[in-house]
This record gives C-alpha cells, sequence and structure tokens, in this order.
C-alpha cells in the first residue's frame, strides 16, 4: 500500500469514529433527557394521584389519613424504581425508541410492574399502608402522562431527522425489485431513522451496475468491495434484499459482517416486502425461527385508536348531520322514482364482502340507459368511472360533486364495516387490477375519505390510485388519518376536483 493510500486509509478511519462518536453522542443526550423527563413527569404523576385521592376526596376507602410528607417520601423512593424497570423493558434502548407504538406498550408494561411491586411490598409488610385510590391513580397517570411526555418526545426526534440529527448511515444491499421497494419506503429518515446512502449491487440481483442511479439512489459499487463502501460511506446499519442473493452468498456476506464489522448493524428483509405489507411474527420451534404473515395491517393498539377516532369523530357530527340525511333523502325520493339509498357490493378488510350506503345517484334503469351509449360503456369498464355518465340524476349530479353521496356509508363504518379514511373501497371485480399488490389492499378496512381522494379522485389514473392506497398502507398511523380528515378532505370537498 503506497503512503498515499495509506493516508487516505487513515484520513476515513478518523472521519469514521468521528461520526460515530457523534452519533453516538447525540443518542447519549437524548437518552439522558428521556429518563430526566421520566422521573420529572413520574412525580407530577404520583402528585396528582395524591391531589385526586387526598385533596379531590375521589377514593375507594376513606380511612386512610393524609400524609404529604409520607407519600412525598414515597414518590421519591419509587422513581429509581420506575426509571430502572423502564430501563429492563427496553425504554432507553434505541432498538426500541422512535420506533414503531409498541414503545408505549412497554411503558404500560413498566409501570404495571412497578405498581404490582409496591403491592407486593405492602402484602409482605402489614406496616406499609397505602391509600388504593392513589395506586390506581398513579398507575394511570404514570402511564398516561409517559406516554404522552415520549409522544412529544418523539415528534421532537422526527423533526431533528430531518437535519440529520438520530440517522444512522445504511446501504441496502441488493437492486431488484425488493430492494427498490425497500430503499423507497426507508428513505424516509424520519420515520426509519436510516439515511440511505446508496444500493450494493449484486450479479443477478438486479439490472444496476456501480455508479448507476435507482429513483435517485446511487449504487456504490458491488458486493466484492462492501468492506471498502462500509468505510468510505461511515455506514452502520446494511440492509440485506434476501430475494437478491442466493443462499451460499447471503451466508458469506453476513458472516464478513458479523466477523470483520462488528460495529454494523445487519438487517436481513423477509422477501416479501414488494408484496406483503402486513409485517410478520416470528416464532421458534425447536430452535427454528418460524415466520407467518399478519392477516391485518393494523396491530391492536392501532385498531382500537382508529376506531376510538372514528366513533368520536360520528358522535360528535351526528347532531349536524342528521337534518342533512333527512333533507337529501327527501331530495332523492323527489327527484326519480326509486329507493333512496343504494348498496355498492365492496371489499372489506379480509376479503370479506359486505354492501356500502350511498344515496341513489341514478336512474333505476340505469344499465337500459348505458346501453344506447356503447362507448361509454367501454370507458366504464377501462376507467371504472365515467365523466358524463347519463345514468346520474340530477340531484345525484350534486351529490356526487359534493361527495355527499358517500355520508350513509358512516353506518358502515359504525358497523365496524369500513373506517373514515381509509384505502379506496374495490368492487371484487376490481380486486384482479391491483396485481401484486392486491394482498395489500385487504389488510386494512376501506375508507370514506383516503389519500386519492384528497388527491384528485377520478382526475388521477388507475395505476396512480393503487399507487396512493398502497402509500397509505405502508405508511399508516393515526396522525396521517387526522391529517387527511381534517387539512385535506375538507378543502378536496370545497374544490370538487375530479369529483364526477
Amino acid at each position: 500500500m503506497t503512503a498515499h493510500a495509506k493516508a487516505a486509509l487513515g484520513r476515513t478511519e478518523r472521519e469514521d469514529t468521528s461520526r460515530r462518536a457523534t452519533l453516538s453522542a447525540q443518542r447519549r443526550h437524548y437518552r439522558t433527557f428521556l429518563m430526566i423527563g421520566d422521573a420529572f413527569v413520574l412525580l407530577i404523576a404520583f402528585s396528582l394521584a395524591y391531589w385526586l385521592r387526598f385533596s379531590v376526596g375521589l377514593a375507594v376507602s376513606t380511612d386512610i389519613v393524609p400524609d404529604p410528607q409520607g407519600y412525598l417520601v414515597l414518590s421519591v423512593l419509587l422513581i429509581p424504581v420506575w426509571l430502572a424497570l423502564f430501563a429492563a423493558f427496553g425504554l432507553y434502548n434505541f432498538n426500541t425508541l422512535l420506533g414503531d407504538i409498541t414503545e408505549y406498550g412497554r411503558v404500560f408494561h413498566a409501570v404495571t410492574w412497578g405498581m404490582m411491586a409496591v403491592i407486593v411490598y405492602g402484602f409482605l409488610n402489614p406496616e406499609f399502608v397505602i391509600a388504593r385510590g392513589w395506586l390506581i391513580f398513579s398507575w394511570v397517570l404514570s402511564g398516561f402522562l409517559v406516554s404522552l411526555f415520549r409522544l412529544i418526545m418523539r415528534r421532537i426526534a422526527y423533526r431533528a431527522r430531518r437535519y440529520g440529527y438520530f440517522v444512522t448511515p445504511t446501504v441496502i444491499v441488493g437492486t431488484n425489485q425488493e430492494a427498490i421497494a425497500l430503499a423507497d419506503q426507508l428513505r424516509n429518515s424520519a420515520g426509519s431513522g436510516m439515511e440511505i446512502a446508496g444500493f450494493v449491487s449484486v450479479q443477478g440481483g438486479g439490472n444496476y451496475g456501480p455508479g448507476e442511479q435507482v429513483h435517485g439512489i446511487k449504487v456504490l459499487g458491488t458486493i466484492d468491495e462492501l468492506s471498502d463502501i462500509l468505510r468510505e460511506h461511515h455506514i452502520e446499519e446494511v440492509v440485506i434484499a434476501t430475494t437478491a442473493l442466493h443462499d451460499e452468498r447471503l451466508v458469506e456476506v453476513s458472516q464478513q459482517l458479523t466477523t470483520q464489522h462488528h460495529d454494523v448493524r445487519m438487517r436481513l428483509s423477509s422477501g416479501l416486502y414488494e408484496v406483503f405489507t402486513t409485517g410478520m411474527d416470528v416464532t421458534t420451534r425447536n430452535s427454528v425461527p418460524l415466520m407467518s404473515l399478519k392477516r391485518l395491517r393494523l396491530n391492536r393498539t392501532e385498531a382500537i385508536l382508529k376506531t376510538l377516532l372514528d366513533y368520536m369523530l360520528i358522535i360528535v357530527t351526528l347532531p349536524f348531520l342528521l337534518p342533512v340525511f333527512a333533507i337529501i333523502a327527501l331530495l332523492v325520493k323527489l327527484d326519480s322514482p326509486g329507493p333512496i339509498f343504494y348498496r355498492r357490493q365492496v371489499m372489506g378488510a379480509g376479503g370479506r364482502v359486505f354492501g356500502a350506503f350511498k344515496f341513489r345517484t341514478m336512474y333505476v334503469n340505469g344499465d337500459e340507459i348505458l346501453e344506447q351509449h356503447p362507448e361509454l360503456k367501454l370507458e366504464l369498464a377501462k376507467n371504472h368511472k365515467l365523466k358524463h355518465d347519463p345514468r346520474i340524476t340530477r340531484i345525484g349530479a350534486f351529490l356526487r360533486r359534493t361527495s355527499l353521496d358517500e355520508l350513509p356509508q358512516l353506518i358502515n363504518v359504525l358497523l365496524g364495516q369500513m373506517s373514515l379514511v381509509g384505502p379506496r373501497m374495490i368492487s371484487p371485480a376490481e380486486h384482479d387490477l391491483y396485481g401484486r399488490m392486491k394482498y395489500n389492499l385487504l389488510t386494512v378496512k376501506p375508507g370514506m375519505t383516503g389519500m386519492w381522494q384528497v388527491s384528485g379522485r377520478s382526475d388521477l389514473s388507475y395505476e396512480e390510485r393503487v399507487r396512493l392506497d398502497m402509500v397509505y398502507i405502508r405508511n399508516y398511523s393515526i396522525w396521517m388519518d387526522i391529517q387527511i380528515l381534517v387539512f385535506q378532505t375538507i378543502p378536496a370537498v370545497v374544490k370538487g376536483r375530479g369529483a364526477y
């Protein structure tokens, strides 16, 4: 090795060490602030619990004498125990932090174990008398307030990631379809915490070579140059698209990373990401890890939060909607003969078929009318929408333009068949048009509104509608639902763009 090459290598290693030290310091400061904040929030929770029990008088039993000093000392003693439990449950581990909502479940489990420890100690020590009301309030408030604090901290960290904080330099091994799908999803560093430095090409694992751009991301080199790529770009995580490597090569790369690059974390894809969005459960049988696909995209907590949001908004707006329902029903009846409602057969979560309620917007002899326009019949078969549909009644045109025809789908939401926000509902005949993505569509409930509705609706091509549905399903969060409902749906309805 020449002196120039040795100097360059030494400079790269120093930069690599400096980059790692900076990221380590950022994480250490975040954990420290998180721990101090947890302690402060716990003290507030214990103090509020005392106030509710002894000042407000919300008590299970009234035979406990108030002792402010005693409960303050107990609170101060319990805080380190709670923090130790938080650490034991991985609440200061960056593999848990800033990821999915399992962090909040861990908070609940930790505070529950803490309260159980207090109860057991009280059982073993008869002289230790504690108000049951204080215990209950402390349990509820500590879980809620700590989760709220961590939610706020997470939003701050996500914003900081946009400026390069808390992000990990990452490369993706492979340039095939799965690798590209992984890159498209992970390149949003605010959510993934990964800064995608580039791809590593694999022979036979894609059609892209070193120096080429794939969706705006550069191919840094080949798999044989992996070690040099890791050093040159200060890589800390390697994501391997398993479908891009054959078994023997995958084992070789895995051994190379584990033996030669101890500071680099290796992650393997499932091999099915570009087809399935639901995630996987991993179980072990006789030391053999087995993966099973989840049937639904949302976990239990996400599904509960989504349902609560749906029901809360419906209950709040129902007094205003009932008169609107009555007026529209009367207008539909007076405009043309036929029923007030129409039930369209669509597919819901899990592939279950149900009838989606809508105000009738077409003449009852619509099929006969369409037969008189063969060119429109062909357009309908191609796009599943007609911009100028002769079957639509006068009041029906207004209802469709304002989306009021979909109001009865609130009944489907209350029945648990739909959600306020979700992918576009489709008929069984449309299912195959989603191609490889059709399995993803049925992992969540269809929505009354969604990304395609607020992005142009019927003005979009069918392929663009499919893409937007997949974006929603892959990136779902309760915050996305609130954003679509509050900040996008109302302006889209007022503008009426693409509504016909």
